[in-house]
């Protein structure tokens, strides 16, 4: 008979290993993080060959099979593990906007993962599993390795995860270890169909640009560096008494010949050069969206734990809806900065931080 406490279990596990994640991954370009991740995955693709293996009868030696129910509570671990991590690298990258879906799968998959152990029998769901978690890795992996971001390494992240889990596949059709004889064209067409899916959500712009994240950011009167210190001198209008967390400035009370600045702070792996964009756009109420006003760039390096700081300004600004969305080269969203423009009609008290 089974304890009244175990089919607590699932909530329990799950809520522990991410917690343990959450304060045990720091940095994305940490080498000990990535290999354990690694690890993880080679590992997965183990624990999965060994259930296709077993379940087609292919393995015989009493030392694998005495353990085989333990198999996918393994494979299920690993998943876990990986996706929780998945879920933390890519909420750091991840703004409040579109690009929150592909991190809302990976959320959905992450919570799937705790309540399927039956379904981790199934050939084709395990190797579907197995290449989203491949391709979400490689997807960051790759330009902390080469130092780049581009369409390039996304482009190579999906190619190598494509070939490794088609390889399985052919290795499994071969072997006979799928259920029926078409089993192998029903698992390389969910593993295309999954391929595709996630290059229409690049191109979509739907996926955060990891391994970039966005520290800090916001909308100030005035923004310079302090070259004896290395900090920024950030002014803003100085908060109402119940305003006890606003750094910046939400409503920016505009004077004729007020300079409006944006700062921001993006975190990049070590050595990892890029070119940042603030595409700083109005609200039009006639046309009903958003336009273009001016797209500033500026480069950033990575290293610095707390982002690589930079600033655009922007004058003759007229009263309505703004925000600067902080974009990639490529136009890959990291961030986004909402503010409102009004005519000042009083004297601006401002307030002084350093960053």
């Amino acid at each position: 008979m089974k304890g009244w406490y175990e089919k607590y279990n699932p909530f329990v596990f799950f809520f522990g290993g991410f917690t343990w994640d959450s304060l045990t991954l720091k940095r994305i370009d940490q080498l000990f993080d990535n290999l354990i991740l690694l690890t993880y995955l080679i590992l997965l693709g183990f624990f999965l060959s060994a259930i296709a293996f077993i379940n087609a009868g292919k393995i015989r030696q009493p030392i694998l099979l005495k353990y085989r129910e333990y198999y996918p509570l393994a494979a299920q671990f690993l998943l876990g593990g990986l996706l929780s991590a998945y879920v933390i690298f890519y909420f750091q990258s991840a703004s409040f906007t579109k690009t929150a879906l592909f991190l809302c799968l990976l959320v959905g998959l992450l919570l799937a993962n705790e309540f399927f152990e039956r379904r981790l029998q199934n050939i084709t769901l395990l190797l579907a599993l197995y290449f989203v978690a491949c391709f979400s890795f490689l997807i960051f992996f790759i330009p902390v390795v080469v130092k780049m971001l581009n369409l390039g390494t996304f482009l190579v992240s999906g190619c190598l995860s494509l070939t490794l889990v088609l390889g399985l596949i052919y290795l499994f059709h071969r072997n006979r270890l799928f259920p029926s004889g078409r089993g192998h064209l029903q698992a390389g067409g969910v593993v295309l169909a999954l391929f595709f899916i996630i290059n229409l959500l690049y191109f979509l712009n739907l996926i955060p640009p990891v391994p970039l994240s966005m520290k800090s950011g916001g909308i100030y009167h005035s923004a310079r560096l302090e070259k004896e210190t290395g900090t920024f001198r950030l002014r803003f209008e100085k908060p109402k008494w119940y305003e006890l967390f606003r750094h910046s400035d939400q409503t920016f009370h505009y004077a004729g010949g007020d300079t409006v600045s944006c700062f921001t702070a993006i975190f990049a792996p070590t050595t990892l050069t890029k070119k940042i964009f603030h595409h700083w756009q109005k609200y039009s109420e006639t046309d009903r969206k958003w336009q273009t006003s001016d797209r500033l760039g500026y480069d950033i390096v990575g290293f610095r734990d707390g982002g690589y700081r930079g600033i655009t300004r922007k004058r003759n600004m007229s009263p309505g809806k703004w925000r600067v969305d902080v974009e990639t080269e490529e136009g890959l969203l990291i961030g986004r900065i909402g503010f409102v423009i009004k005519p000042a009609s009083r004297k601006i008290v401002l307030r002084t931080i350093f960053k």
